[in-house]
């Protein structure tokens, strides 16, 4: 997980377009496996683990990459591309290195439909973290966002029983995972029946059960637009109650934001993962909760997954093509205990 220092630095990296944060290659040294008399060290099984962004959320991740590539004998890189184009660049590069594995988090699912399919045709492709159900991907790794969305909502109505107004924020809306949050949200809130389907349009004013939904802000995972939406959402709407942060970085942002305009603990914030400054946010009682998903699994299970199937062990793959790691709920009272954890997987308590 990123420190303060560290989130400054992903920052400036970014600016670049491309952050590459890991290439890991286990040593042959000692006890690697043979695969013939002459005692030739066994290729090892190539994967590479590419975010849709660049966030403290996916230095977890890579976190758990390591680990499988420790664990496991083999070889792995995360890459953090910014932006369509340069994930697009990504992965064609990654085909012309013949990679033998690749775990993506696509960007703009709907319009890649073509690129993954052909990534799909020359590599074993797997989404993670974000889906694109229309390709040719094998199987999809992570949470149901449309539930998590719905556990989102719960948190909100917690931290305002009688209603009130509020502002969504997030990274871009054309991505599977940010649509499916945002709307299982909007049809908590609303007391809607359960339909993954809708898509309730970003600058519509929505109200219903006593909530009035502004809207929604996007920022491209640009971290200063990020802070100036959520500056702006403050200034424009004195009366705003509560506000939504749907990835990672959006919330430190919004704590930055609510304690410069003065309203740090008035304006109440409810959270998606788990940044250093949300799980201290929460400590403190600056944000009301926060719905995690589990990136450190993420990592390490797409890179079992993957290798499972470059082998030829198709039996990993479900019937249904989703392999479910579910979402929990952060409040104060699990804030220590889950820290405390992720701390020890990630070697962050050193």
């Amino acid at each position: 997980m990123a420190t303060p220092m560290k989130r400054h630095a992903l920052l400036s990296l970014a600016a670049a377009g491309l952050l590459v944060l890991a290439g890991c290659k286990p040593s042959d040294s000692g006890s690697g496996p043979a695969s013939n008399t002459g005692g030739t060290p066994e290729k090892k099984a190539r994967i590479a683990f590419v975010s849709n962004g660049v966030a403290s959320f996916w230095v977890i991740a890579q976190a758990g990459v390591e680990k499988a590539a420790a664990d496991l004998g083999v070889e792995t890189q995360v890459i953090m591309p910014q932006g369509p184009a340069n994930q697009k660049r990504v992965l064609e590069d990654l085909v012309s290195q013949r990679i033998d594995g690749i775990a993506v988090s696509p960007i703009d699912p709907a319009n890649q439909t073509e690129l993954l399919n052909m990534v799909a045709g020359r590599t074993k492709l797997i989404t993670q973290d974000s889906d694109a159900p229309d390709s040719d991907r094998i199987l999809y790794l992570g949470m149901n966002n449309y539930q998590a969305g719905r556990m989102c909502g719960q948190l909100v109505k917690e931290a305002l029983p009688n209603g009130g107004k509020i502002m969504i924020f997030v990274g871009r809306t054309e991505q599977d995972n940010a649509r499916l949050r945002r709307q299982g949200l909007i049809d908590e809130l609303l007391n809607r029946s359960e339909d993954s389907t809708r898509n309730d349009p970003v600058n519509q004013v929505i109200e219903g059960n006593g909530f009035t939904i502004l809207g929604t802000m996007t920022d491209n995972f640009d971290f200063p637009k990020a802070k100036a939406n959520a500056e702006d959402a403050l200034s424009k709407h004195p009366d705003l109650a509560g506000m939504v942060g749907l990835f990672a970085y959006n919330i430190p942002l919004m704590l930055e934001a609510t304690e410069q305009a003065g309203k740090l603990g008035k304006v109440q914030v409810i959270a998606f993962d788990e940044a250093d400054e949300t799980l201290a946010g929460i400590q403190k009682g600056h944000v009301h909760g926060t719905v995690v998903q589990n990136p450190y699994e993420y990592g390490y299970q797409s890179v079992a997954v993957l290798k499972r199937i470059i082998e030829g062990d198709n039996s990993v793959v479900p019937a249904d093509k989703f392999i479910d790691v579910p979402a929990r709920i952060i409040r104060k009272a699990d804030v220590d205990e889950f820290w405390a954890d992720l701390k020890a997987k990630t070697a962050t308590d050193e």
